[in-house]
């Protein structure tokens, strides 16, 4: 097991790109699994195919956009380590997260097939209880991170937390996407009603 984690750890300095990406898509595909079975108890009937628009998101959406945005906080220079980490904290909670929750439900919105009109409503109803909720979990897990773990480990440290994390985003989507399941039947029923026979 050390040696995976010094491979690991090595491997973040050397590749941090590829690695963390690699990371994220793993952690958001293991947040779904979670989020499935642990929560919504759905056994066999798993959606596979949500675990992967899950996976490919952390992998190829926010992996990289993370990876860049760690990376920009680190070059900022600060004249004492506590106002490195409260200007860190508040442009990560501030600046960065406000978009990236956005990003996340009209992503997968959009990865799910539906239109910017269905991302628009998406992003309108999740939108401010899901941020509210963020900055409870990770305005503290940011002090911690940004006063006390190496910047190479940031991201894993991110990570490990947002499996947790993860597991919530994807059963608040899910549940969104069932509400909006059941408006379109509830109209397409209407609808039929509606039809002269």
């Amino acid at each position: 097991m050390a040696g995976l984690l010094q491979a690991f750890n090595a491997s973040l300095i050397r590749r941090p790109m590829v690695t963390q990406c690699a990371t994220s898509a793993v952690l958001f595909g293991a947040g779904d699994i979670l989020a499935q079975q642990a929560f919504e108890k759905k056994g066999a009937d798993h959606d596979f195919m949500r675990t992967a628009r899950l996976s490919f998101y952390g992998g190829a959406i926010f992996g990289p956009v993370l990876t860049k945005w760690l990376q920009f906080l680190e070059r900022l220079k600060f004249s004492s380590p506590t106002k490195g980490v409260v200007y860190r904290v508040y442009l990560d909670q501030g600046v960065f997260t406000p978009m990236v929750v956005g990003m996340f439900f009209g992503s997968l919105t959009l990865l799910e097939g539906k239109t910017l009109r269905d991302a628009q409503e998406r992003i309108r109803d999740a939108y401010t209880p899901t941020l509210v909720r963020n900055w409870g979990v990770f305005i503290p897990t940011q002090v911690v991170n940004f006063a006390l773990v190496p910047p190479h480990l940031r991201f894993v440290t991110v990570g490990v937390v947002s499996l947790f994390w993860n597991a919530y985003l994807s059963s608040v989507n899910a549940q969104k996407q069932l509400e909006e399941s059941v408006v379109e039947a509830d109209a397409g029923a209407e609808e039929e009603k509606k039809a002269p026979q």
